[in-house]
This record gives structure tokens, sequence and C-alpha cells, in this order.
């Protein structure tokens, strides 16, 4: 069963992932990116998903000198169920298994919600929700047959609050799906595996940059840190929860902003 209690070993031994094989959709830029260094760092081989990255292999080869482990760079569509599953199939085909994978593709758009046209609202949850189950589907039925394995989410604060000023409904409609997925599939998978989310607040992306100016200076002041974090600070996150110094927790959800949902 994979909630049985590892072996009680030094804490920082608990962190170790040397052996382990990691997958991470979106793992070649931003929160991604940092996620497949993180655990590259701590031992794994990685794989980095992704779909639209020009650097991809350089930036997978660049891992795999620092930090001497194995890499590869696949490309893949998350919202193409038939094409990630044949991705996450190869990869554990090409590594020899699968332990980790982290389901981090994300979009976000911003509408009115009585403007949403079709392909806007479905561009969003196509993606976000859709994606992340059909990335965790073709991993669970890896790790089904393994008997083992872990799947780790990124949600977003925007799952559980309405962020302002910015209109996007169906941004946080689907990342709210995603942490009740999250919910849903451990409970589900509970004898080969442990899955949790990590709910990130304003992190320095591309992603954040491109919006203007006077919202980032609005969510700034929303902040009790009164900073917006680096993406490599939510490295240790996602080491914990793809660790055994995790071994007993599935279902949760980790929030990691500063204080921004707290006011």
């Amino acid at each position: 069963m994979v909630l049985a209690k590892p072996e009680n070993k030094h804490v920082l031994k608990s962190f170790d992932l040397t052996g382990k094989v990691a997958a991470v959709t979106g793992g070649a830029r931003g929160i991604g990116l940092e996620v497949s260094k993180a655990l590259a760092e701590a031992g794994a081989d990685v794989a980095l998903i992704y779909n639209s990255s020009k650097n991809a292999e350089t930036l997978a080869a660049e891992i795999a000198s620092e930090s001497k482990v194995k890499t590869a760079a696949y490309k893949a569509d998350v919202s193409n169920q038939q094409e990630i599953e044949n991705t996450v199939q190869q990869i554990a085909q090409d590594f020899g298994k699968l332990d980790i994978m982290v389901v981090n593709s994300g979009i976000a758009s911003h509408h009115p919600a009585e403007g949403y046209t079709t392909e806007q609202w479905s561009r969003i949850t196509k993606v976000n929700l859709d994606g992340a189950f059909y990335t965790a589907q073709a991993a669970g039925k890896i790790f089904k047959t393994q008997g083992s394995g872990n799947v780790i989410f990124t949600a977003s604060v925007s799952a559980t609050l309405v962020n302002l000023p910015q209109k996007q409904a169906a941004y946080n409609a689907s990342k709210a799906g995603v942490v009740q997925l999250a919910k849903c599939l451990a409970v589900e998978w509970v004898d080969f595996c442990r899955v949790n989310c990590i709910s990130p607040g304003f992190i320095v992306t591309d992603i954040l940059d491109i919006h203007p100016k006077e919202w980032r200076e609005t969510w700034h002041d929303m902040v009790p840190a009164r900073r917006f974090a680096d993406a490599y600070e939510l490295k240790g996150a996602y080491v914990f929860c793809a660790s055994d110094a995790s071994s007993y927790m599935t279902g949760a959800n980790l929030v990691i902003d500063g204080g921004y949902t707290l006011p």
C-alpha cells in the first residue's frame, strides 16, 4: 500500500529522490522549470514535458549536467488525451519506470463572465482541468501496474478565492476543479498512489509579467508579505510532496502565497 510506513531514517535522507523518475508538464518554463531543477537536485531523473518551448532540450541537458542525472524533453499537448498518454508511456519506457508525475501545465486569460465565448471558456478548461486529468490518468495507469506512484498538481490560490481586479471565472473554476480532482484521486487511488496539490500565490513568471502594471501594484498591496515570490521559492514544497518526507500526506492542498489568502 502506498501509504505504508517508510523506514525511520535521517530527516535529510527522507527528502532524497535518488533512483526516482519524475515527469513534469510545463517543465521547461516558469514554475515547471524550477520544479524540474528541484527534483533533479534531489537526485531524481527528470522528463520535461513541454508544448511551446523553443529550448526545452537545451534546458534538459543543462539540468542533467548540473545535477548529474538523466533528463530528456518530450513535446506533448496535455489537452489531447491520447497524445499525453502516449508521451507518459514513452517516458516510462525510456526511463524504465515512472515514480512522480508533476501536473503543472496551465494557461490563464481574463474576460467578463457574461462575455466568454465557447472557445475562450473551453481553451482554459481543456488545458487546466481536462489536461490535468488526462496527465494524471496516464500516470495513474502506470502507477497502478507498478503498485506505487506520486501525483503532484499545481493548482492556485485562485481555486479558493476570487481574484481582483481581473475577471477570470474560467481560470478560477478550472483550478478549483484541480483541487477537488486531487482529493478524489487521493481516495480512489489510495492503494497505489499519493496525490497532493500545491497552490501558489503570485509568482514572478512570464504569466505574471504580461498583466498591467496597475494590476500588479494592486496585488502587491494585497499580499501581507508585500512581495511576490520567485519560482525557485516553491522548489522545497515540490520535493517535500515527491519524497518520503510527506509519506502520510495525500489529498492535501499546500497554499504558498505570502499570506495573500488570509485577510
